[in-house]
């Protein structure tokens, strides 16, 4: 009985053990991938972002810390994209059609940015623009115009960018908003666009 008894508690400790694994493991059993553990931690604590130069699709130079006072919606692509880039896309689209027109530029503005900057010129980020309807006000097209600057802004935003052997990428896609304190303050899925529109408007 004894030893029975022995077996039992070493079986409870190993599962308390598991259990205590587990909990901080996944962020208190709120988080069960990296993609939603990254998410809780820029809702719990803002994250700010490093200076990049951008270039946008007329050839003009800013950065995100133009937008500080604003809120800015950033999705990352690439223009020769044919499958998530362009669900991502889409969905700014609804974003903007989404959002009070008297906000749009005024109080938040959307951004594209390409990590492929050696081949995203001004002409493709332009055309690419143009098939969604972005008009470089309310909605640029971007793209990282210093090779440097790529990782560290990839980084910070959490997107993993991987050459796929083929000519093109695959990558993680997301919705990321800035707070008018310019950090990144929230990152939500590209398949809600308008859940995302609608907590914009509420907090304008």
């Amino acid at each position: 009985m004894k030893a029975g008894r022995a077996s039992l508690v070493a079986t409870a400790l190993v599962a308390l053990l598991g259990v205590g694994v587990f909990w901080s493991g996944t962020d208190g059993f709120t988080a069960f991938t990296a993609e939603t553990a990254r998410r809780a931690d820029v809702l719990r604590s803002p994250r700010s972002l490093p200076a990049a130069a951008l270039e946008d699709q007329d050839g003009r130079r800013f950065s995100l810390q133009d937008y500080q006072g604003r809120l800015l919606a950033v999705e990352f692509i690439y223009t020769r994209c044919a499958t998530i880039c362009r669900s991502l896309g889409m969905a700014f689209r609804q974003v903007r059609e989404r959002l009070p027109a008297q906000a749009l530029g005024r109080d938040v503005v959307l951004l594209s940015i390409s990590f492929d900057a050696a081949r995203d010129d001004p002409a493709s980020l332009k055309t690419y623009g143009q098939a969604f309807g972005a008009d470089g006000a309310h909605w640029r097209i971007a793209r990282i115009h210093s090779p440097a600057d790529v990782a560290p802004l990839l980084a910070a935003f959490g997107v993993v960018v991987i050459a796929d052997g083929l000519g093109g990428f695959e990558h993680n896609a997301a919705i990321h908003l800035l707070g008018r304190d310019g950090r990144l303050a929230q990152i939500s899925d590209i398949d809600q666009p308008l859940e995302f529109a609608d907590r914009i408007a509420r907090s304008l």
